[in-house]
C-alpha cells in the first residue's frame, strides 16, 4: 500500500501491524511500550528461522495482540452504545493464529500434543504438491526433514491462538448482548486462508488445496439469516461488500465508482444466487534466488505475462475443483464429493476429462471477462518455464527482524 496508515473511509482506525515502520507509528507498541515492555521486540512471536517453531507469548494474557484488538473493539461497541442510536461499522482484525504461533500462558497448555489430529498425509501427496508449496516450504525453513513430533506442538498452538480468538469473539457477543444491539447487528465471522499445518507435508498458506484455500464464514443478523443452518454453495470473499451494503440499505449492485464482483449472502442463503462456481488466483512472484532478503517484491511492478508465470488459478463449485499451476505447468482435478480430502488428481484420469474442460473453459472465460489474460494463449494456457528451487537449501530463506528494533550488541557483528 502506498501509505499503510491511510483512514480508507473509516472515522476511526487503530493499528496493531506485524512488522511495524516504528513503535509510534503503531497503536499496541505504543500501548505496550507505555505497559513497561519496552524491551520486547516480537510480541506477535519470534519470526526469521523461528518462524514455525511454537513459543509462549513473551506478553501475559492481559497485554497480549489478541486481547488488546478484543479490548478496544469491546470498548468501541460500548462506546456506540451508550451514543444512541447512530449507526457504525467494525473491522476487527487478528493477526492469530497466524505464524509464529505464540499464544500466551496458560492458554498454549489447552491442548496436548496427544489429542490434535495427526497432519494429512496421503499416498504420494508429492504429486499432489505446486512450485509455491515447495517454495514456501523453503523460506520457512520446513524443507529440512520432517519432525512430527514438532508438528504436533506446532498444531496444539495453532488451535490455541484459536481459542484464544474465540474467547475474544465470545466478549463482543456479550457486549452487543448488553447495549441491546445483538438482534439488530450483522455480524460476520470469516479470515483472509488456512494454514497446511504439515497436511501434504507443507505450511504455510498460498496453496489451492481446501486447508489453505477455503475458509470459515459465519453471518448472523436475525431475520434474514436463520441460525443454525448451513449453506453448501460456493461463496467468496467478494461477496463481503455486497453483503454489507445490502444489510446497511445502501443496495449492493453498484457504489459511487464502480461495479461490484461479489453477490450479497442473503441472496445467497435464500436460494437467489444464480451463481454456482467461485474463483481464485495467486500470483507467486517472491523471487527465490537469494536477491531479495526481505522475501517479497514490494516496489517494483510486476508486468501481465510476468504475473501469469507465477500463477496458480482456481475454480471452484459443488462437485469439482480445478487447479492450474503455471511455474509447474500443471492442471490438477478434486472430486469434491468422492475425494473430499484431496488425496488424488483426476485431471487426466479417462472418467474425468469432461469434468476438466468444463471447470478450466469456464476459469478462462472468468479471466477474459476481468482482463487477466496474461496466463491465456487462446483456449489453452500459455507455457512458461517451470520454475524450480535453487539446490543451494539456504538460498531464500526467510529474513523479518522488526525494522525498529535495535538489534546491536557490543563488540558483535551480525
Amino acid at each position: 500500500s502506498p501509505d499503510p496508515a491511510a483512514m480508507r473511509g473509516f472515522q476511526t482506525r487503530e493499528t496493531q501491524e506485524e512488522l511495524p515502520r516504528s513503535v509510534e507509528s503503531d497503536d499496541y507498541l505504543t500501548f505496550l511500550s507505555g505497559s513497561g515492555y519496552t524491551h520486547v521486540v516480537d510480541p506477535h512471536g519470534v519470526r526469521g528461522p523461528m518462524y514455525y517453531i511454537p513459543q509462549v507469548s513473551p506478553v501475559p494474557q492481559e497485554l497480549h495482540p489478541t486481547q488488546w484488538v478484543g479490548d478496544r473493539s469491546v470498548e468501541f461497541i460500548r462506546d456506540r452504545g451508550a451514543g444512541g442510536g447512530q449507526p457504525w461499522y467494525l473491522f476487527t482484525s487478528f493477526v492469530h493464529p497466524h505464524p509464529p504461533f505464540a499464544p500466551p500462558s496458560p492458554w498454549h497448555k489447552l491442548y496436548g500434543v496427544d489429542q490434535v489430529p495427526l497432519p494429512h498425509l496421503p499416498y504420494q501427496y508429492e504429486q499432489l504438491l505446486t512450485y509455491v508449496n515447495r517454495a514456501q516450504n523453503r523460506y520457512k525453513y520446513r524443507d529440512q526433514g520432517f519432525d512430527l513430533n514438532l508438528v504436533r506442538v506446532m498444531r496444539a498452538y495453532y488451535y490455541s491462538c484459536i481459542s484464544f480468538i474465540d474467547y475474544q469473539v465470545g466478549r463482543l457477543l456479550d457486549v452487543l448482548e448488553e447495549t441491546g444491539a445483538l438482534d439488530s447487528t450483522l455480524i460476520i465471522f470469516t479470515s483472509d486462508h488456512g494454514e497446511y499445518l504439515g497436511d501434504f507435508s507443507s505450511f504455510g498458506k498460498r496453496g489451492m488445496h481446501d486447508v489453505s484455500s477455503r475458509i470459515p464464514l459465519i453471518a448472523s443478523l436475525p431475520g434474514v439469516f436463520s441460525g443454525n443452518e448451513r449453506c453448501d454453495l460456493p461463496v467468496s470473499l467478494v461477496d463481503l461488500a455486497p453483503t454489507m451494503l445490502e444489510a446497511a440499505g445502501c443496495g449492493s449492485e453498484r457504489t459511487a465508482s464502480h461495479r461490484l464482483d461479489g453477490i450479497p449472502l442473503q441472496h445467497t442463503a435464500a436460494g437467489g444466487s444464480r451463481r454456482d462456481v467461485v474463483f481464485a488466483q495467486l500470483a507467486y512472484t517472491r523471487q527465490m534466488d537469494g536477491t531479495n532478503p526481505d522475501g517479497f517484491i514490494t516496489d517494483t511492478p510486476v508486468s501481465a505475462v510476468d504475473r501469469a508465470a507465477a500463477s496458480l488459478y482456481m475454480a471452484v463449485n459443488r462437485e469439482f475443483k480445478y487447479v492450474y499451476s503455471a511455474p509447474d505447468n500443471m492442471e490438477y482435478l478434486f472430486d469434491r464429493t468422492l475425494d473430499p480430502l484431496e488425496t488424488r488428481n483426476r485431471a487426466h484420469a479417462p472418467n474425468y476429462r469432461h469434468q476438466t474442460a468444463a471447470m478450466r473453459s469456464l476459469l478462462m472465460e472468468h479471466l477474459r471477462e476481468g482482463g487477466e489474460t496474461g496466463g491465456l494463449d487462446g483456449d489453452q494456457w500459455k507455457q512458461f518455464p517451470r520454475q524450480e528451487l535453487p539446490r543451494d537449501p539456504d538460498f531464500g530463506l526467510l529474513v523479518q527482524d522488526q525494522p525498529w528494533a535495535d538489534t546491536g550488541i557490543p563488540g558483535y557483528t551480525p
